[in-house]
């Protein structure tokens, strides 16, 4: 399927395939990918962890979320460190139709929002936000640009929210924590308990605490050679997708193998 694929790209004539590996050349599409008006969302989420998470941050001391579920929507991306932070894409390919409802929910669970975006959307996103979303432009080259930084808000936090977006362990850990005692009960029986106990329960607390523990169960720490080892290019995909540890070296082999032999696999 690759070497299919590949082909008909036609990012590389025959020629072109020899001296390069299968690593060079994923970054040779992704160049292709990152010029404006090509720019999908893999290309914003590339820029948010390659600038943020393995920039600003390590995978040492922040976690990072990938399509994370709050109320009735998905958040693309958030950084878990001091605080957390959701991060909004909005590609030269989206709409902003969805935005609103998406800042409420996202309210609900977490403290500071950006919404990153391609520089037609810039001015819609700014007056259609309040002055506390921050606004990030992701210009050329991966660059992100400030327009307006964003300012931390816990008025809203809901635990029931935060609730329904935990697994059931680490729901449990958050209330063991805030003083109530887990019972043994079945999983279909645990959640209306769960749902029920964190109701009662501080809100700034189970933030707080929701924070720590995501950090430790949803550690990327363990990928950290992979990442060291892939091309650029595949380092966000390994982020956000789970891959069996036994298939590490396996996937950083091919990504060494000359092109031109990828391209006879059928």
């Amino acid at each position: 399927m690759f070497a299919r694929s590949l082909r008909e790209t036609e990012l590389f004539d025959h020629a072109d395939t020899f001296g390069i590996t299968v690593g060079e050349a994923f970054n040779e599409a992704f160049a292709l990918l990152r010029q404006t008006g090509l720019r999908n969302e893999y290309v914003y989420r590339s820029a948010l962890t390659h600038n943020l998470l393995l920039g600003k941050h390590s995978l040492r001391t922040a976690c990072m979320l990938n399509e994370f579920r709050i109320g009735s929507c998905k958040a693309d991306l958030i950084i878990l460190n001091g605080t957390g932070t959701v991060y909004e894409i909005k590609s030269e390919r989206d709409s902003l139709n969805r935005l609103q409802n998406q800042i409420t929910n996202y309210r609900k669970a977490f403290g500071k929002i950006y919404v990153i975006a391609g520089s037609e959307h810039i001015d819609d996103v700014l007056k259609t936000t309040e002055s506390t979303i921050g606004v990030l432009s992701l210009a050329r080259w991966n660059r992100i640009s400030t327009i307006r930084e964003a300012e931390e808000v816990l008025d809203f936090i809901c635990p029931v929210t935060i609730f329904e977006s935990l697994r059931i362990n680490e729901a449990k850990i958050i209330a063991s924590d805030l003083g109530i005692k887990i019972p043994d009960l079945p999983n279909t029986q645990m959640h209306g308990f769960l749902k029920e106990a964190f109701s009662g329960l501080p809100p700034i607390s189970v933030y707080n605490l929701m924070l720590k523990t995501l950090k430790e169960s949803r550690s990327l720490l363990s990928l950290r050679e992979l990442i060291l080892n892939l091309p650029k290019s595949l380092q966000p995909a390994a982020l956000s997708i789970q891959l069996r540890s036994k298939d590490h070296e396996r996937l950083i082999n091919t990504m060494r193998l000359p092109l031109n032999e990828a391209l006879l696999w059928e």
